[in-house]
């Protein structure tokens, strides 16, 4: 997935079980994250971040999707731990993940694994990519901030 892409019209089912499409989104602007795991540091770090500058990314415009391969009954949980305020979609498959480029190989500690890569988009009302943030410019604690510098 580059600037300019569309996103895929099936993106999967949300933690209630709600098939999100490319039509369901249309009209609005979203920050649509992939991020490796429930309820580990990072990925805990993100979805708080992105939580609590829900407003303001909303005052833009913007709505948040998370997505990673963890099961339904894993972001149910998810989000009730951490007051998530906004939908996760199940992509148990990769399917999804693989369509957005954000599953790939990485680097952990010297061992090379295939997994989530953490990625996120910002697609416009049409479902086009307009801004990707890549795993190294993720800042997990700040990343909400970092979205928000993007669309001053």
């Amino acid at each position: 997935m580059n600037v300019g892409d569309k996103l895929p019209d099936i993106l999967g089912k949300d933690q209630n079980g709600n098939e999100i499409t490319l039509a369901s989104l249309k009209g609005r602007k979203w920050v649509i994250y992939a991020y490796p795991k429930d309820n580990t540091a990072g990925c805990t770090a993100e979805a708080c971040s992105l939580r609590d500058h829900k407003a303001a990314l909303e005052a833009k415009g913007y709505g948040i999707i998370g997505i990673s391969k963890d099961s339904v009954s894993s972001h149910n949980k998810f989000i009730e731990k951490q007051a998530l305020n906004f939908s996760l979609i199940s992509d148990t498959d990769t399917t999804l993940l693989q369509a957005l480029g954000a599953w790939g190989e990485k680097k952990m500690c010297g061992k090379t694994s295939i997994g989530t890569l953490r990625t996120t988009f910002l697609v416009n009302e049409d479902g086009v990519v307009e801004h990707i943030f890549t795993p190294k410019q993720i800042k997990t604690k700040e990343h909400a901030e970092q979205i928000l510098e993007v669309l001053k």
